[in-house]
């Protein structure tokens, strides 16, 4: 897929507002592609969707996982006069909550603003300058959809649409190239407060339990890594370190795709700068790696304490879907691949015991 189509893709998904347990409209917008490019999708009894992929037998499965859920406001209760109480859902600190920010009450789309603080953690009246055709259930910061400015992909919710958007690239190429492989697509809700769809897929029986598991996310840029400088292979997150001898494939295959294309590069880091889906599968028993992009404004948190848009870089999240299709193919060279390191280290071994003894310093 090239930058094109998947800008397309990831332009679709990012104009469908949501909130952590309000995700219907982007979910629709993601089966909707789904259908357009032949990808076979199934809703669990949670809300979650599970996009499947099998063209070869006896292949371990690869589970590509993203959510569809982004920080914002759930409306509690009406109040008088075009005004409603809500809480916001996920992590953003109190300092950005300045009276006056404009919001976008769903579904709808009406303009409103926030009033003010209720007195509760993280909760505050929404108001509208005019009466609604219809309740609001949740609410988003007022802030441009998508946008492609530079090389970069702008808009309110990069995380994880981004991430959804590379699980639907990776499987179209899959599916266009008739790769072998088994790949399955979770792309889950309620991520933003504790990764909840992701614990009901994870906990079920719908997703085999030998999956090999790759949360896919973008993630806030830190120190160790830079945008524009290529997928980030995610040794871990806040909470957790993920799978070493599933990372260490996962480095194997980023190596091989970059002698082969100088034009595909990648990084490797522990993104510390929260927690992901990754945690809840690898936390419930399933061998999990992660792979992310770097991400500007995390959760809208813009410079000087304004929210902001989101971005990415358009190449590192193109890459990433490249990689996460590659890393499907090469599924069934797992075992070859991963003894690689523990064959060169018996040989070393043999190096090794050799010229120890021949040193002459063995007392």
């Amino acid at each position: 897929m090239d930058a094109t189509e998947f800008c397309e893709l990831a332009r679709r998904l990012m104009s469908c507002p949501a909130a952590p347990y309000h995700e219907s409209l982007v979910r629709a917008e993601c089966e909707k592609i789904c259908d357009e490019l032949g990808l076979q999708h199934e809703r669990d009894q949670f809300g979650n969707v599970l996009v499947r992929l099998q063209t070869a037998r006896d292949v371990r499965p690869v589970a590509l996982a993203a959510h569809l859920d982004h920080p914002a406001f759930e409306i509690l209760k009406p109040m008088a006069d075009n005004r409603w109480a809500a809480r916001f859902l996920g992590g953003v600190p109190e300092s950005f909550f300045d009276k006056g920010i404009p919001v976008r009450l769903m579904p709808g789309g009406t303009a409103a603003v926030l009033e003010k603080h209720l007195g509760r953690e993280q909760t505050f009246v929404l108001s509208a300058a005019t009466p609604l055709s219809e309740p609001p259930t949740f609410a988003v910061w007022e802030l441009e959809d998508f946008a492609l400015r530079d090389g970069l992909i702008v808009g309110r919710a990069c995380d994880d649409l981004i991430g959804v958007a590379a699980v639907l690239a990776a499987m179209a190429d899959l599916k266009r190239s008739a790769s072998p492989g088994n790949v399955i697509g979770v792309i889950s809700r309620a991520e933003e407060v504790g990764y909840h769809g992701a614990l009901a897929v994870a906990g079920g029986d719908l997703l085999p339990k030998d999956a090999f598991v790759i949360s896919l996310e973008t993630s806030r840029e830190l120190p160790a890594v830079k945008m524009g400088q290529g997928v980030i292979l995610r040794v871990g997150d806040r909470t957790a370190v993920f799978d070493s001898t599933g990372t260490r494939f996962l480095s194997e295959v980023a190596n091989e795709i970059a002698a082969q294309d100088k034009t595909f590069s990648f990084q490797r880091a522990l993104m510390s700068g929260g927690s992901c889906e990754g945690t809840a599968y690898q936390g419930l028993g399933y061998q999990t790696v992660g792979v992310c992009v770097a991400l500007g404004n995390y959760h809208n948190c813009g410079g000087r304490g304004r929210i902001e848009p989101e971005f990415v870089n358009v190449a590192d999240a193109l890459g990433m879907a490249r990689f996460i299709a590659e890393v499907a193919r090469q599924m069934p060279s797992y075992e070859t691949i991963t003894r690689r390191l523990p064959e060169k280290l018996a040989a070393s071994l043999k190096v090794a015991r050799t010229r120890l003894v021949q040193s002459g310093e063995i007392r």
